[in-house]
């Protein structure tokens, strides 16, 4: 935003800090409106016909802008993924184990992507892999809701499970 001196249009609308028009002025009766009542002048639309400016106090605008800004940002959740690798041939008491952790991290608020990973000939049986992550979508299934379904990319079949 242009404010006060760096303005370089010729006539402006000008806006008072109270929203009421008060019509097309000079740039120079504009300032000096301004510099009557102790605030800046603004350029808020610059693409209108003619630029429309408002009388402001420019600084406490910024701080409330930056006050607003920051609490927005307060309120944001940032939603991880973490990962959670298996292989087909995985025991029942592993299995149970990474359940367990995958439980937790959907608790906590993250996504959690689950892999099989296939070596070398286990990728012929790439049923087992999908049959391996509909058991685990099932065991599952209180804690989170699958997002992307199992598919097989390369070596890896990976599945992404969203908290509920």
């Amino acid at each position: 935003m242009l404010i006060n001196d760096e303005i370089r249009e010729k006539e402006v609308r000008l806006i008072d800090s109270d929203g009421s028009q008060l019509g097309i002025l000079s740039l120079a009766d504009a300032k000096a409106k301004a510099e009557n009542k102790g605030l800046d002048l603004v350029l808020i639309a610059p693409q209108a016909k003619p630029p429309a400016c408002k009388l402001m106090d420019y600084g406490k605008y910024k701080f409330e802008q930056g006050k607003r800004e920051k609490e927005a940002r307060k309120n944001q959740r940032v939603v991880n993924i973490k990962e959670v690798r298996i292989t087909p041939s995985i025991d029942v008491h592993d299995f149970n184990t990474k359940v367990n952790q995958t439980v937790k991290f959907l608790k906590s608020g993250d996504k959690v992507k689950v892999t099989v990973r296939f070596r070398g000939r286990e990728l012929h049986h790439s049923q087992l892999g999908m049959d391996l992550l509909n058991k685990f979508a099932e065991t599952i299934s209180e804690s989170g809701t699958v997002e992307k379904a199992a598919k097989l990319e390369g070596r890896n079949m990976t599945m992404v499970v969203a908290p509920k």
